[in-house]
């Protein structure tokens, strides 16, 4: 049996931005390319795709995409947007459902009014790309949330929200994290769904 070492020794992870995305070669837009294998494909959600890649008016200059891949193909990603971000009508994705915004996400998404702070982003998109073997799937997750932690407390977060799997405490303990519910537990585009808060300060490493 494959061990977490051997698993992993080819497996990368890499954060992605419009300042350093000339740096990687087409990583970006694979990375655009599996969200629309997965959040298109096989979720079938109505998103915007073009040239086989799914995007949204949170895929700005303001963005940060985290991608583990092997061999240059693409295994999960995330993406993650400071709670601070503004383009056009939009700031980030929690904040424009509770204004009304965005009509596949209810307006009672959170308990509180979403915040507005520099130390507190937020993670949309997170995906894993399927026919990953378990053995694999444990690994890959556990990369990436780890991966996601260091990229947003290097821009300064403590904490990361996010519409989460409702059972994602359960998910996180597995992983040897921990997070909180935000809102209530929805159904979301047929997935049931949580908003949560993780602190990555004490999770970066």
């Amino acid at each position: 049996m494959p061990t977490p070492s051997s698993i992993g020794i080819r497996i990368e992870e890499t954060v992605v931005s419009a300042n350093n995305q000339h740096r990687y070669g087409q990583l970006y837009a694979d990375n655009l390319r599996a969200r629309k294998a997965v959040f298109i494909d096989q979720k079938s959600w109505d998103l915007p795709q073009t040239e086989g890649m799914e995007f949204d008016q949170y895929d700005t200059p303001q963005s940060r995409s985290v991608v583990i891949h092997e061999y240059g193909r693409v295994l999960a990603g995330v993406r993650l947007l400071p709670t601070t971000a503004r383009c056009g009508c939009y700031s980030y994705m929690l904040r424009d459902a509770q204004l009304g915004l965005l009509p596949n996400i209810p307006e009672h998404v959170l308990y509180e009014r979403a915040p507005v702070m520099p130390h507190v982003w937020e993670a949309t998109r997170l995906f894993l790309t399927k026919d990953e073997p378990a053995e694999r799937r444990l690994f890959i997750q556990t990369k990436l949330i780890k991966a996601m932690a260091r990229a947003a407390t290097e821009q300064g977060a403590t904490h990361v929200i996010g519409i989460v799997p409702a059972v994602f405490q359960r998910w996180m303990n597995r992983l040897g994290l921990n997070a909180l519910p935000m809102g209530p537990k929805l159904s979301i585009s047929g997935d049931h769904t949580q908003a949560a808060v993780m602190h990555v300060a004490n999770q970066a490493h």
